[in-house]
């Protein structure tokens, strides 16, 4: 068996379909990915499927940072507070109670209903160097019909997500499971008639306090905090320094975007107005030890291990290591 990556080290990760091919697996290799993060759906992702996954990687020297399961992220049953709610529940109860016993130590959760909906998610197509990308303009959102049957305050969808933290809590310490909280994208009160709840330092805070548990923290997205930018409580560096020194850095996605609301572009990573350098560099000094990936890059693969290029430079640079 290969050497995995040091767990002190920040490790550079991407996504990795559900069923790696050998070609995928030589990529990893080739581009010195320490650590694959997996999305596959709920027939998929039981305890066999999981502990399998995890053995094929270390063969290969890839440590395994978590396995998401897609019915069970930004579901709106479980945001809105349908019917179901409580077999979803059950559900997520005994995906961490598989993720632990896999050996599989992490999980990445998100409270939004309608962000898998093109529509709410981008109002537009813009460019960046020349490459299609998503671009969101808040006045355009406004007008967009209600996503769902009504409109869902953020009273409403708080009482889910306190809800959801309660219950799943307990199973995640038992599980030895951490879940990463992801804000929400892009940072508005409202979108399609649902109450945003996780889009400022002080609902983060919120969150971790109805937690109470160190199982429980941020999957903390740079590119969807820059889009709120001041107006968020803390900028990026200040969320990294806080709740870096708290050890509440789970996982990072490492994006950037051309500006804050009330409108933005998603760019390549060294080309937005956030310093990737500086972000990289708060890290370190946080003792951030988990895992740093890619999110929306623009464009297809090759801007994609363009992007695993510059993170793994930068990290080498900052904390002087390859």
């Amino acid at each position: 068996m290969k050497s995995l990556p040091a767990t002190s080290n920040i490790k550079i990760a991407e996504r990795m379909s559900p069923r790696p091919s050998s070609e995928e697996l030589a990529y990893f290799r080739e581009m010195r990915i320490d650590a694959a993060s997996i999305w596959t759906t709920i027939e998929d992702a039981n305890y066999d499927y999981m502990v399998e996954t995890r053995h094929l990687l270390e063969q290969h020297g890839i440590l395994l940072w978590n396995i998401g399961i897609l019915d069970l992220h930004c579901d709106p049953t479980m945001v809105l507070g349908l019917p179901g709610f409580d077999e979803k529940i059950a559900q997520y109860k005994d995906y961490l109670r598989d993720l632990g016993r896999a050996g599989i130590g992490y999980t990445t959760y998100a409270h939004m209903a309608n962000i898998k909906l093109l529509p709410y998610y981008q109002t537009a197509v813009g460019q960046t160097r020349g490459i299609p990308t998503r671009e969101f303009d808040l006045e355009l959102a406004k007008d967009l019909p209600l996503s769902h049957d009504r409109s869902y305050d953020e009273d409403e969808v708080w009482a889910t997500l306190a809800r959801f933290i309660r219950e799943v809590v307990p199973v995640a310490e038992d599980a030895g499971v951490r879940i990463g909280l992801h804000p929400d994208d892009p940072p508005m009160p409202d979108l399609g008639g649902v109450g945003r709840v996780v889009r400022s330092f002080a609902d983060y805070q919120r969150a971790l306090d109805l937690a109470d548990s160190a199982n429980f923290g941020l999957c903390f997205c740079v590119g969807s905090w820059a889009e709120g930018g001041a107006a968020l409580g803390k900028d990026v560096y200040e969320i990294i320094e806080d709740f870096g020194a708290r050890g509440k850095l789970f996982k990072i996605h490492f994006r950037n975007v051309d500006k804050p609301l009330p409108k933005f572009r998603e760019t390549l990573v060294d080309d937005g107005y956030i310093d990737m350098h500086r972000v990289m560099t708060g890290l370190h000094n946080a003792g951030f030890a988990g895992a740093l990936l890619p999110d929306h890059v623009p464009g297809d693969q090759k801007n994609a291990a363009y992007t695993i290029g510059y993170m793994r430079a930068i990290r080498q640079q900052v904390c002087g290591a390859d």
